[in-house]
């Protein structure tokens, strides 16, 4: 589902939101790392990049599947902006459960994206979540586009800091 009405993005825009529900079967989870590489290249990344988040979403969506509660689906959101593509994953979990961030495979997130965070949420907390109180596990991640990450923008404003004249 593309919904264009989402919430504000990081530089005050509305942010292009797609939703994808997959089973955490292995035959399954490829086709989450196939939108976000046709997302990136639609969006201008360059062919690192793209790899990049094809590998750090399959990390992501992995890490995911090994503490699902059950026969449950895995919710992908990709909110696509001026600034790069933000990237919620989660699944549905039993009480208490958290996401794994030792090892390699959260080493491999952190050297893949900008920004990763991990940890326990509810639906009701979670973009495209049903508004419950039910327990969930959620992987955030950001990929900026060049030049338009956070920390290179003046003042927040959404202008690129040049020293330039």
């Amino acid at each position: 589902m593309v919904d264009s009405r989402g919430a504000l993005a990081h530089d005050g825009r509305r942010a292009e939101r797609l939703e994808l529900r997959v089973p955490t079967t292995p035959t399954q989870l490829p086709a989450v790392r196939a939108m976000a590489g046709d997302l990136a290249m639609r969006m201008d990344y360059d062919l690192d990049a793209v790899e990049d988040l094809r590998l750090a979403v399959d990390e992501a969506c992995a890490t995911l599947a090994s503490v699902v509660s059950g026969d449950r689906r895995l919710t992908v959101v990709f909110e696509t902006t001026r600034s790069g593509l933000h990237i919620d994953a989660w699944v549905p979990t039993t009480d208490g459960t958290d996401v794994p961030r030792d090892g390699f495979g959260w080493a491999v997130l952190h050297t893949l994206v900008d920004n990763v965070d991990a940890g326990r949420g509810t639906q009701a907390t979670v973009p495209a979540g049903d508004g419950s109180d039910a327990p969930v596990a959620v992987i955030s991640m950001d990929k900026f586009l060049p030049g338009q990450h956070p920390d290179q923008l003046l003042g927040g404003t959404g202008r690129t800091v040049s020293a330039a004249r």
